[in-house]
């Protein structure tokens, strides 16, 4: 949780303070990170808490969510005028979806309402990865450096680069069911290498070095999981080297790319009764109501 400070310099609320010129007065908005968003055509970002119970927050006409998060690239910056409100409320305790109705409760009773003309300044950025495993830094995906990903490497060349494919040599398993980081200390060089070649398993389309490919050796159940098959000695057909029969296999399994979005809100402007400032940092947004993570079965070749 963030203690929100504001220095108020020559202010007097009469209804609360008797002051002169010149005081200082220290006000502490307590409230988490966090806040949340609710509207179909105009846009409140807003954020509550109790004891005692205060709200914030910061409307913006003609936006929506999914406008917000339709960027292309990896992030965004959105400038909007706005209306930002602080209130205080003789409730003991506020509903999570305070700003969420569209008829507001008679529950509600607001103590002070403070409003101000504000500026809405808010960044949006996506990261995208494959949870393999293999954190996306080593898996190459800037090879040059140059910043552009289109180069990044694409082990199996099924056109998903390896730091957003969960299987990167296209062997039907997971890169993280071959073990890429066994000891889970960051350190690739002990990853699985059954065959002894020198290609770690994750990385290697024939595991057990036999000649017939991971992704061929479903003799049990061919299903897209080499997994699953085991045909002698308790080991699965694709570790094998005993095992030599082929089945060809005739379609990738489907991929998923995983997304984190992550956006937030700083208010600039912000002139109530009770305080200015220049600029305040609101948050970052929780929602249920971002997109769903990418599915992607590559083509088969």
């Amino acid at each position: 949780m963030r203690k929100l400070f504001f220095v108020l310099f020559s202010v007097c609320l009469l209804s609360f303070y008797t002051c002169d010129d010149g005081d200082v007065i220290d006000v502490a908005f307590d409230f988490d990170d966090a806040f949340q968003a609710c509207g179909e055509t105009d846009l409140v970002f807003y954020k509550t808490k109790n004891d005692p119970s205060e709200s914030l927050s910061m409307l913006i006409s003609s936006l929506t969510l999914e406008t917000i998060l339709s960027f292309k690239g990896t992030d965004t910056t959105i400038t909007k005028s706005g209306t930002f409100n602080y209130r205080t409320y003789n409730n003991a305790t506020l509903p999570t979806d305070l700003f969420c109705s569209d008829v507001p409760s008679s529950e509600i009773k607001i103590a002070q309402d403070y409003q101000s003309a504000s500026t809405a300044i808010i960044t949006a950025s996506l990261t995208e990865d494959d949870n393999d495993g293999v954190p996306a830094e080593l898996e190459n995906p800037d090879p040059n450096g140059d910043g552009d990903l289109s180069d990044a490497q694409d082990t199996d060349g099924d056109g998903i680069p390896d730091y957003l494919d969960d299987d990167d040599d296209g062997d039907n398993v997971p890169t993280k069911l071959e073990k890429p980081d066994p000891n889970g200390d960051g350190d690739l060089s002990d990853a699985q290498d059954t065959d002894g070649n020198g290609i770690p398993d994750y990385l290697d389309n024939d595991d057990d070095g036999d000649g017939v490919l991971t992704r061929d050796e479903e003799n049990q159940s061919p299903d897209k999981n080499p997994t699953n098959d085991i045909s002698l000695n308790g080991i699965p057909d694709y570790l094998n080297p005993e095992v030599l029969s082929t089945v060809s296999a005739t379609a990738f399994r489907e991929h998923i790319i995983y997304k984190t979005y992550l956006v937030e809100l700083t208010v600039t402007g912000i002139s109530l009764e009770i305080l200015s400032q220049d600029e305040f940092y609101f948050g970052v947004l929780e929602s249920s109501e971002f997109p769903p993570n990418r599915k992607v079965t590559p083509a088969f070749k």
